[in-house]
């Protein structure tokens, strides 16, 4: 599969004392965002809870500033590009090339785990 240089970019999203970062696909012209609980290098140690949320605007590719009506406020702390490599409704594998993330991710739907939180996760994969 030839990389299209679709671009990814993760932000940390502090609101308060309270900190997440998230994980944005470009996906046409919308950004497919998950919320994760770990910084990307943390990533490499053990995946990220991931939560599926409402899709961004393009424009937070490169936007830094205040959100939520100025109760909040994101800061680019990763960026690159990304291709897909499979995707399906429980598994999308992606090769990443960013600054921090480099090679083979996936998120990870998990849905009947009982030891693994309701939803995704986020971390190296081993394809």
């Amino acid at each position: 599969m030839a990389r299209d240089n679709k671009k990814f970019v993760i932000q940390e999203h502090s609101k308060g004392s309270e900190i997440h970062w998230d994980f944005m696909l470009e996906s046409g012209d919308v950004l497919q965002t998950y919320r994760i609980d770990k910084a990307p290098q943390q990533i490499g140690d053990s995946p990220a809870n991931a939560e599926k949320i409402f899709d961004h605007p393009l424009k937070f590719l490169s936007y830094e500033g205040p959100v939520n009506k100025g109760l909040g406020s994101v800061r680019i702390v990763e960026s690159g590009s990304y291709e897909i490599l499979h995707k399906d409704n429980s598994k999308i594998e992606l090769d990443l090339n960013g600054k921090i993330l480099k090679g083979k991710f996936a998120l990870t739907h998990n849905e009947d785990d009982n030891f693994i939180p309701k939803g995704w996760q986020f971390g190296k994969s081993n394809i």
